[in-house]
């Protein structure tokens, strides 16, 4: 089994409250979870306005699929243009 995890930093310009701040991190956690079948939630940064950031994680059975899904869905977001990303780490390990 092959699990692949990361997180992605944002930084919402726009938002001028944590109501504003929600309706993108939803919209982003909802569209990954459509298009990828991820697990994602928002995992840091609760209290702040204008950052998010949002873990995700992954399984199956091949690391180069594994690996290929973070990376287009890495894109993915950046083309949503909902936020601004400043961070994104991941790691992939085989159990």
């Amino acid at each position: 089994m092959v699990i692949g995890y990361g997180i992605i930093s944002f930084r919402l310009h726009d938002c001028r409250s944590l109501k504003a701040k929600r309706k993108v991190v939803r919209a982003i956690v909802k569209g990954l979870q459509n298009s990828f079948n991820v697990s994602a939630a928002e995992v840091g940064a609760n209290d702040k306005h204008q950052r998010a950031e949002i873990g995700f994680a992954l399984v199956g059975n091949d690391k180069s699929v594994i690996n290929s899904k973070i990376d287009k869905l890495f894109n993915r977001v950046e083309d949503m243009g909902l936020a601004e990303i400043v961070d994104s780490e991941m790691e992939i390990f085989n159990l």
